[in-house]
């Protein structure tokens, strides 16, 4: 078979958008996929052609195989490319696909049938030889027969949806009483997320790493692995920062865990790009998790590494070319981190954030930073589909050197129209476990104190920056551009003999400050709260610059409406500048409701009306883009109803909870 023509990204977002960029090198015609919310999506402007395959709930577009199979045949593209998540481990797709004569870009459908049921592939990989984590991976699931199993174990255990993958459907358990409890948010979300609510239990590993081995066949019976990547820093078992080689790798161990890799693909005949993924003890040994049969979201550090573009292995072994390269040939070059650009709020359980996109600026491409996104500005992130921006991706010569490039490039991240976690990311890599390549899955609640947002309402030179930023972008959006220069337009303050003051109401992390600030030429008088400070400088286009206490602050300024954003060396500042005047007749919802921080489906409430709780305390679960998110109380006082109850879709900022505050 010769290379193809045309093929069809069954797929959306950042994965269709770095699979036709590989295409387009090729010169390989791309159709695109969409639903009515991604009519104008970056993949859909990419591609030569778009077809619209429904509404847009995944189940009604991106998960409809036929409509997609229609799509390629429509289009005339020969193979269909599955990217990863919706049908990309789907045997039945597969096959569909080998039915109509259009070649699926990834395995068998045998393949992907034997790995992607959990408790089978467990038995295969025993047969294989391959070393397993000791657990239940049976049939039965009486809830009391798999706390049974759990205690027979020992805790803690490690509850996981037997279909799922990306942390859905998986807790941790560390007593016999939070099974069930636990063991039914596990079945919950394995069902919404993949129409199977089929669960296996597995000894829980302490301190584990998370390395998986990258793997690769073609239809000529060659297997190769192109070495690991190291996924320990997870959240809620998803994956946050990825790298490779794996820190502390000895080539012993890293062939053997190739060979097992190996070992696992040919069990199955697998042809196409896997990934085998394994949990490490501290001691060395190693337990085979799962098999995950398509490109994994983190691949770019292999490529990174090893000098390869996966996507066209994908595409010349399955137009049935031998692999570009064997064992022998293959490298390890450098050192490769990606940390994952998400639309989440760190600082309120990592919800997801919706929105459009006013302003986006990532890092520029080099030989050093890679940037993989799925979105531009304008464009918006939707309560439908992964929230991911973009995966940021770096390389340098060792782990040191690209760990400085990772925080540069994370420092240079500018969103604004939704939150972000790069400010998270950032404190993330300059942990001391981080830094120091001390991993394990339990790194993040570890760092828990390194990873609190530092409190910047206390320093006079940030509200000082606030303040020159929210005068500077007011009489610049005031200036009439057809007579710039007229002093009618002027709004420096001036007076006979005195400058005038401007007085400023600015709410920065919940606190609110009045400013009254004054200027002469470049010099700032800035009184807040009975504190004077001064400051030299002002802003020059979008670059503020200040010198405080004889110390220069410097950041890049974006005005959103009432939103005033500072981008600096550390991080995001977000004010919002208020208008007394027009916010006078505002209604503002009740400070103790509690409303819904997204779309979404109310799973269930947790307490009665009339409870007295505390602070923190679990009051409701809503189920959003197919995770499960827990409400707790924003203070100490009494749940007085809820107005919602189990089955309810609500929208953004709903009142779910009529809340009275101790």
């Amino acid at each position: 078979m010769t290379m193809f023509t045309k093929i069809l990204i069954a797929n959306r977002g950042e994965i269709a958008c770095r699979v036709i960029a590989t295409c387009q090198r090729l010169g390989i015609a791309t159709v695109a996929v969409y639903s009515d919310a991604d009519r104008n999506a970056r993949h859909v402007r990419l591609a030569d052609e778009a077809v619209a395959i429904g509404p847009a709930p995944a189940r009604e577009s991106y998960l409809r195989a036929d409509a997609i199979l229609a799509a390629a045949r429509q289009t005339g593209a020969q193979a269909i490319h599955p990217g990863y998540g919706f049908l990309s481990e789907n045997a039945d797709f597969a096959q569909a696909c080998a039915d109509a004569g259009i070649v699926f870009i990834g395995p068998s459908a045998a393949a992907i049938r034997a790995m992607g049921d959990k408790s089978a592939a467990k038995a295969l990989m025993q047969q294989a030889g391959v070393p397993l984590t000791p657990g239940y991976h049976g049939d039965a699931q009486e809830p009391d027969f798999l706390r049974t199993q759990a205690d027979g174990i020992g805790y803690p255990v490690l509850i996981k949806a037997s279909a799922g993958g990306g942390g859905k459907g998986m807790r941790r358990v560390d007593d016999s009483a939070a099974f069930i409890e636990a063991l039914a948010s596990c079945q919950r979300e394995a069902q919404s997320a993949f129409g199977n609510a089929h669960v296996l239990v597995e000894k829980y590993v302490e301190r584990p790493r998370h390395i998986e081995i990258q793997v690769f066949g073609d239809s000529h019976g060659n297997v190769v692995y192109l070495f690991e990547r190291d996924c320990s820093v997870q959240r809620r078992h998803q994956k946050v920062l990825e790298e490779a080689p794996a820190p502390g790798m000895t080539p012993e161990r890293r062939a053997a865990m190739g060979t097992a890799a190996v070992n696992a693909a040919r069990a199955v005949n697998y042809v196409g790009a896997g990934t085998v993924e394994f949990i490490a003890g501290p001691d060395g040994d190693f337990y085979f998790m799962e098999m995950n049969t398509r490109l994994q979201v983190e691949h770019p550090v292999t490529e990174c590494i090893t000098g390869t573009d996966l996507v066209e292995w994908q595409l010349r072994v399955a137009s049935g070319e031998p692999l570009p390269l064997q064992q022998d040939q293959l490298q390890i070059r450098g050192h490769a981190l990606e940390a994952r650009l998400y639309a989440e709020d760190a600082d309120r359980g990592f919800l997801p954030s919706t929105g459009t996109l006013r302003h986006l600026r990532l890092p520029a491409a080099s030989a050093h930073v890679r940037v993989d996104a799925g979105v531009e500005q304008g464009d918006a992130i939707t309560p439908y589909y992964d929230p991911m921006i973009a995966k940021l991706i770096v390389w340098d010569v060792d782990r040191d050197a690209a760990l400085r490039r990772m925080q540069q490039a994370l420092a240079e991240c500018e969103v604004v129209g939704v939150t972000t976690n790069a400010a998270f990311l950032r404190r993330l890599v300059m942990t001391d476990s981080f830094a120091g390549a001390k991993l394990d899955t339990a790194l993040i609640e570890r760092e828990q104190a390194a990873l609190a947002p530092p409190d910047a309402t206390d320093d006079a030179a940030v509200w000082a920056l606030a303040a020159v930023a929210a005068i500077a972008t007011e009489d610049a959006a005031l200036v009439d551009v057809r007579d710039p220069y007229s002093p009618w337009q002027a709004r420096d303050g001036w007076r006979l003999g005195v400058a005038a003051a401007r007085r400023l109401t600015l709410e920065q992390a919940g606190v609110l400050a009045v400013v009254d600030a004054t200027a002469q030429d470049d010099v700032w008088t800035l009184l807040r709260d009975g504190h004077t400070v001064t400051a030299h400088g002002g802003l020059n286009g979008e670059q503020l610059a200040l010198q405080v206490d004889g110390q220069l602050h410097r950041a890049r300024v974006v005005r959103d409406g009432s939103e005033l954003y500072l981008f600096g060396a550390q991080g995001v500042r977000r004010f919002t500048v208020h208008d007394p005047v027009s916010e006078a007749d505002q209604g503002v919802v009740d400070a103790g409701s509690l409303v819904a921080p997204m779309p979404g489906r109310v799973v269930a409430t947790l307490v009665a009306a009339g409870t007295q709780v505390s602070k923190g305390t679990p009051l409701l679960v809503l189920e959003a883009m197919k995770m499960e998110h827990t409400l707790q109380a924003p203070a100490d006082g009494t749940v007085q109803g809820f107005r919602v109850k189990a089955g309810d879709q609500v929208g953004d900022g709903a009142v779910l909870v009529d809340f009275e505050v101790a």
